[in-house]
């Protein structure tokens, strides 16, 4: 049986899958890859830290061998308002696919299944030589409490090992294949309280103002650039996100006054050291101050090395095969589900353009669909040759 990407790419969105929703997209697939010999498990999980249930699929054909895992994820942000079509009404005009998910990513989960169906119909009656499988969350628009984290800790019990993976992210940028994202930066989010004494302005020898406390913590840690860019990642950088004291009065000094801030960091840092930085610098200036920090994930990267089996130079080279031109190798971006994935086996990332993804209108070229396809097939040959 051969997937048309297309249809398979419209079946998926037209599933309402906005997180923690399905909306029948696992569904879809399940009935999409059963027909080509794949053992599909529906995985439902909540978590004391997000109680909203997620459905996620692992799918796996073959029980030998390298597995080769695609890794992708069905859910998707809210649609907001003016769709041209509607943004669950999968709708082709003038070459593009539109609807909301084709960008971000159920177009590039249908390319996969389809590549995989071409790839398995092209070795028809050979033995073969290891095992596919998909990773599908529905959280990874949301906070991926319940979704791949929990996958692979579903997989690692029932000893269910990937040698290799390919997350289907949205990595291009002028031209479908353009850039490959070869591993991601760190990030760390920090909410900042600094406590202070109220008092009258006009006797500010007798409160403790909160507000330049903060103000000269916040001047401390941008004042000086964090480091420089390394062989393949650009330097890390602190960007402040919201400064709040809520007092209504003019003559009344705060005593309280808080931050929120959030550092991208690259293979230079890590989450630990940069907590550490960050409680000196506030306990130069405060006497008495809160910290919380959120970790999305420490630096990592699947380095091209240039040697057989180096799974980054494989991806760059099928990509250069079917478009005619190498891509830029890079780690720009936010966060994805790489960041869990990395931990089990090299992981790098390759999906459609990314220039509508989460806007009104999404769409994609239908052309890019299928030369995505190509792409993915060729990965696989190369892969299990």
């Amino acid at each position: 049986m051969i997937i048309d990407p297309i249809k398979l790419s419209e079946d998926l969105i037209r599933c309402e899958s906005v997180t923690p929703e399905d909306g029948g997209a696992v569904t879809v697939l399940v009935r999409a890859l059963e027909p080509l010999g794949f053992s599909c498990h529906v995985l439902p999980f909540i978590s004391k830290e997000d109680p909203a249930e997620v459905q996620n699929l692992y799918a796996r054909r073959g029980d030998a061998g390298k597995n080769f895992c695609f890794a992708g994820h069905t859910d998707v942000v809210p649609p907001g308002d003016g769709w041209k079509f509607g943004a669950f009404n999968p709708t082709i005009e003038n070459g593009r696919l539109y609807g909301r998910g084709a960008s971000d990513m159920k177009c590039a989960i249908a390319a996969f299944a389809a590549a995989v169906s071409e790839f398995l119909a092209g070795n028809a009656g050979k033995k073969f030589p290891g095992s596919i499988s998909f990773l599908i969350t529905g959280d990874e628009e949301a906070l991926a409490f319940n979704g791949t984290k929990k996958v692979l800790e579903w997989m690692a019990a029932k000893r269910e090992k990937i040698d290799t993976c390919i997350v289907g992210e949205p990595t291009s940028v002028k031209k479908l294949g353009d850039v490959v994202k070869i591993g991601r930066r760190g990030s760390s989010s920090f909410a900042l309280a600094v406590h202070g004494a109220q008092g009258h302005v006009a006797y500010p020898h007798l409160a403790d103002n909160p507000v330049t406390r903060l103000v000269n913590i916040l001047y401390d840690l941008k004042k000086n650039p964090l480091d420089s860019a390394t062989e393949f990642f650009p330097a890390s950088n602190l960007e402040v996100t919201s400064i709040d004291v809520g007092n209504p009065a003019t003559n009344v000094i705060p005593r309280l006054a808080t931050a929120k801030f959030n550092i991208r960091f690259n293979d230079s840092k890590t989450a630990k050291k940069l907590e550490n930085w960050v409680r000196g610098i506030c306990g130069k200036h405060a006497e008495k101050y809160d910290l919380e920090i959120h970790v999305t994930g420490e630096a990592f990267i699947t380095k091209p090395e240039g040697k057989p089996g180096d799974f980054s130079a494989l991806v760059s080279t099928a990509v250069e095969k079917i478009t005619g031109a190498k891509p830029d190798l890079n780690t720009t971006g936010g966060t994805s589900d790489a960041r869990f994935i990395r931990e089990f086996c090299p992981v790098v990332e390759l999906g459609m353009l990314n220039a509508t993804a989460h806007k009104v209108d999404e769409n994609v070229a239908v052309a890019d669909i299928l030369e995505l396809t190509k792409i993915y097939r060729e990965i696989l040959v190369g892969y299990f040759s």
